[in-house]
């Protein structure tokens, strides 16, 4: 029975590899996009550009409260919550 699945199936190789590839480049966007290191990077960089006298406390406060919205849809996903 493998080898009669695998011959009526074989047409159907390069839709599996197809698929194969795409679900590994989702799983590598989904892993960059979820990684909380560059938010975090982005954080020190904002206190940073604030300290330097770069930006002013709105201009601070406003990015900041986008990058701990940015940090609390990250530990949502990992923790699996909506």
């Amino acid at each position: 029975m493998g080898l009669l699945t695998s011959l009526v199936t074989a047409p159907l190789a390069p839709v599996r590899a197809v698929m194969w590839v795409a679900q590994r480049i989702a799983d590598k966007a989904e892993a960059e996009y979820y990684d909380p290191a560059p938010v975090w990077a982005a954080l020190a960089e904002l206190d940073g550009r604030l300290r330097r006298g770069e930006i002013d406390s709105a201009d601070f406060d406003r990015a900041e409260e986008e990058l701990l919205d940015r940090l609390d849809e990250i530990a949502r996903f990992r923790q699996g919550l909506p």
